[in-house]
């Protein structure tokens, strides 16, 4: 299918999507229009958000509507424009079937957070900081997976990181300035380290562009300082991915963080680390690519295993687990076996790794919308506490909300007809067949290593899901009071009743009848799932089911784009 919109009209989309969202930022910072404050002027600029990611959304959507589907391999809606010449350092846009899939998936998810949020502002300063925050960061994610120059991708990359600090340190819950800081301090010194070793390929190859240092392939730049790049590159990188050991920041960062929080940051920034491995390390610096990778896939391994060991620990019955600690470790592993795939150096590998960011992206979305709704509604994400009878019991108490809770973890355990299989199935696939030159039985042992965190992974969730969503809901005494419980409007709180009115002492003569005791307190009523939570998770779900049903969607925009790219961008 050839692209239905003109090139110019697709450059024109591509710069709109980069850039409207940094102009929504400043609009958002500005006084509200007279006849657009609505009740307040909170509404009015959380609806400003809604809007802006709105219209990014519909020019992303347009741009893959644009795109050339027959030749994904070949970049599209470019801009090339010097901007540093004696550096040639030069304003490079494009996106191929590599970034047109996650550019699309930045889009939506920022939207439906800030349509989230209309409805359910997190608890922290005013509307206007935290809109402008979450259009600086859409801004950030969207420029790293469309700009082509080192410098512009290193900058867009580092854009995203005081957005989230502030979002966590203002917005968060408990102990949100030790995590933001361990946060912060971790993705800037492994930045540092990524700079100095994208400086060390612009200076070496002669260029920052990155399309023409992958056709390049590396042929203009030694071994050694191949080595070198990859290391220092993958360091910064490993430690957005994150990859064991330099995950620790990630688990703190999504406990404290507002619900939209966690949602961006597993499903977009994770992203990021896995995409610059794919962009720039797999074709600019092959030999060193090829060097590391068998350490790459073992810290990936390592990973899975440790992320799915601590995840059944925080599981178990007394461990004082948090379930939103609990859904960060789980990326920990899935973030194992999008490495994992990298390390491979194979198409089959890479595709999977692709796939895998989508589908993680997808999920992992939804469940922390999901974790979040249900932490508002009890008070508490600790799983102990919503545990059993005393607990949540979603299938009794929240029926819709428990059945939302059990996809998504079906999905994440990777059941197959849904997006969390093929990445995962892919990557193992890559790794039983690694590139030439790469030990096969050292991926055989890596692949074996990465089945068993696979049932690890389907053991930790299946544990939660009985804890959280079965169990017997408290039962309501006869004579007991309902508690009701009301829909919020834009930024309000839904109310759910913490307790219910109950009989007091008989007055002065009156006697209860013999066969009626005193009324009790009734359980608190509970919330299903409301209109706007409705509206903000029904599309994760269906294109969860149709990425699962339907994988060649994205496989056939990746594969040719892989190709080339493994070949240096020669085809």
């Amino acid at each position: 299918m050839t692209g239905l919109i003109n090139d110019t009209a697709m450059q024109y989309l591509l710069v709109a999507v980069v850039v409207l969202p940094l102009l929504g930022s400043a609009a958002a910072l500005l006084p509200s229009p007279p006849g657009l404050k609505g009740r307040n002027p909170e509404q009015a600029v959380l609806r400003h958000g809604v809007t802006v990611t709105g219209a990014v959304l519909a020019l992303a959507v347009a741009l893959a509507a644009g795109f050339d589907h027959d030749h994904p391999a070949r970049m599209q809606a470019t801009t090339d424009i010097s901007w540093i010449p004696a550096l040639d350092v030069r304003i490079h846009l494009g996106v191929d079937g590599v970034s047109l899939p996650l550019l699309v998936l930045s889009a939506l998810l920022t939207f439906l957070c800030a349509l989230y949020s209309y409805f359910r502002m997190p608890e922290g300063p005013s509307a206007k900081g935290f809109v402008a925050l979450i259009l600086v960061l859409e801004s950030g994610t969207l420029a790293t997976f469309a700009v082509l120059d080192l410098l512009l991708f290193f900058l867009a990359f580092e854009m995203v990181l005081i957005p989230m600090y502030f979002l966590i340190a203002r917005w968060g819950g408990e102990q949100r300035d030790r995590s933001a800081w361990k946060f912060i301090l971790y993705t800037l010194l492994g930045s540092v380290v990524m700079l100095l070793g994208l400086l060390l390929i612009g200076l070496q190859g002669g260029t920052f562009d990155m399309v023409a240092l992958a056709t390049d392939n590396g042929s203009s730049l030694s071994h050694t300082t191949q080595l070198i790049a990859v290391l220092a590159i993958g360091i910064g990188l490993a430690v957005k991915t994150p990859m064991w050991p330099l995950h620790s920041w990630l688990p703190d960062a999504h406990t404290a963080a507002p619900t939209v929080g966690s949602v961006l940051l597993a499903g977009v920034l994770l992203k990021m680390g896995t995409y610059g491995f794919v962009r720039i390390v797999l074709p600019i610096a092959p030999e060193g690519a090829h060097t590391f990778a068998p350490y790459l896939a073992a810290f990936a391994v390592v990973g899975i295993i440790y992320g799915s060991l601590a995840c059944l620990a925080l599981a178990r019955t007394g461990g004082k687990g948090d379930l939103k600690r609990l859904i960060a470790y789980s990326s920990v592993g899935h973030m194992g076996f999008v490495l994992l795939g990298i390390a491979t150096l194979t198409p089959t590998g890479v595709n999977g790794a692709l796939f895998a960011n989508i589908a993680h992206g997808l999920i992992t979305g939804l469940l922390f919308f999901l974790v979040g709704a249900v932490k508002e509604r009890y008070g508490s994400s600790d799983l102990d506490s919503l545990s059993g009878a005393t607990g949540a019991a979603l299938y009794g108490t929240a029926p819709r909300l428990g059945g939302l809770f059990v996809f998504a973890a079906v999905a994440s355990l990777g059941l197959p007809g849904l997006a969390g299989f093929w990445g995962e199935m892919l990557a193992l696939f890559g790794a039983f067949q690694p590139a030439d030159g790469l030990s096969r039985p050292a991926y055989l042992t890596f692949m074996a290593l990465a089945g068993l965190g696979t049932l690890l992974t389907a053991a930790y969730l299946l544990v939660v899901v009985r804890r959280v969503c079965m169990g017997e809901p408290p039962v309501t005494e006869p004579g007991a009071v309902p508690v009701p419980v009301t829909t919020p409007g834009p930024g309000e709180m839904p109310v759910t009743g913490e307790s219910a009115a109950a009989d007091g002492p008989p007055a002065h003569g009156e006697t209860p009848a013999p066969d009626k005791p005193p009324a009790r307190a009734a359980a608190p009523a509970m919330a299903d799932v409301q209109s706007y939570e409705f509206a903000a998770w029904t599309p994760l779900v269906a294109l969860t089911v149709l990425a699962g049903l339907w994988p060649a969607a994205l496989l056939g925009l990746s594969d040719p784009a892989v190709q080339q790219l493994l070949a240096g961008g020669n085809g």
